[in-house]
C-alpha cells in the first residue's frame, strides 16, 4: 500500500475543500490507470484519500462501540477493493467515485453482518447512517435490509442506487451528489425524497402497514 496522508476525523463537509483543485488531475491519472500505467494508482490515492479518510472518520466517531470498526480499517479496505479493480475501464471521476460508494456501501453492510453473527450489536446503541435516513443504523440489521432493498432498486433503476450510494455512502453532498450525476440539485433534491420513502416502505413493512391501518 502506498503511503497516504492521514487527514482529521469528523462528519464530511464534502468533497470541495479537499478534492476541487484536483478533478482534472484525478480524471487524468484515472486515464493513466486505465490504460495501464503502474504509477497512476499511488498519485491517484493521495488526491482521494483524504475524502474517503474523512467519511469513515465520520462513521467512526458516530458510533458508539468505535472499537467495532476502525476508520483507517475501513478507508484501508476501499483502497485496497480500488487496487483490485486496477484493470477496470475507469471513464472518468463520476466512474471511479460511484464505484468507491459502492464500495463503502458493500464494507459497511459487511461489518453489520459481522456485528449481527457475533452477537456484538444486540444491546448497542446504533447510530443513523445519515441523518436524513435515521432509521437506517450502522452496524445493525437495518443496513442489510437497506443493502437488500438497494439491490432491488438497481435491477429497476440503477441511477437511483447511485444516488443513494454518492449521498448517504460516501458523504457528498447534494450539490457534489448532482454535479457527479450530471443533474440538477432540485433533481437530487426531489429524486432522494421519493427513493427513501421507497426505501422506508422496503425495510418496515410492517411499519408502513400499521401505519395504514390506524
Amino acid at each position: 500500500m502506498v503511503g497516504l496522508p492521514a487527514t482529521q476525523t469528523g462528519f464530511p463537509g464534502g468533497m470541495e475543500s479537499a478534492m476541487q483543485p484536483a478533478l482534472g488531475e484525478i480524471t487524468l491519472l484515472l486515464a493513466k490507470w486505465r490504460d495501464g500505467d503502474p504509477s497512476a494508482f499511488e498519485r491517484l490515492m493521495p488526491l482521494v484519500y483524504p475524502h474517503l479518510r474523512e467519511v469513515a472518520g465520520a462513521y467512526i466517531n458516530r458510533e458508539r462501540n468505535p472499537g467495532v470498526l476502525q476508520a483507517t480499517a475501513l478507508v484501508d479496505e476501499v483502497c485496497l477493493r480500488l487496487i483490485s479493480q486496477k484493470k477496470a475501464n475507469w471513464e472518468d471521476r463520476t466512474h471511479f467515485y460511484t464505484f468507491a460508494a459502492k464500495v463503502m456501501r458493500m464494507i459497511l453492510t459487511d461489518h453489520a453482518r459481522g456485528n449481527i453473527a457475533q452477537k456484538r450489536g444486540g444491546g448497542a446503541q446504533h447510530v443513523p447512517l445519515n441523518e436524513q435516513i435515521p432509521w437506517i443504523k450502522i452496524g445493525s440489521e437495518s443496513l442489510i435490509d437497506l443493502n437488500c432493498a438497494l439491490d432491488e432498486l438497481g435491477a429497476m433503476d440503477p441511477y437511483k442506487v447511485q444516488l443513494v450510494e454518492l449521498r448517504y455512502f460516501l458523504g457528498c453532498t447534494a450539490e457534489e451528489t448532482a454535479a457527479l450525476m450530471q443533474v440538477s440539485k432540485a433533481t437530487v433534491d426531489r429524486d432522494l425524497k421519493f427513493i427513501r420513502s421507497w426505501l422506508y416502505r422496503r425495510v418496515y413493512p410492517d411499519a408502513v402497514e400499521h401505519s395504514a391501518k390506524s
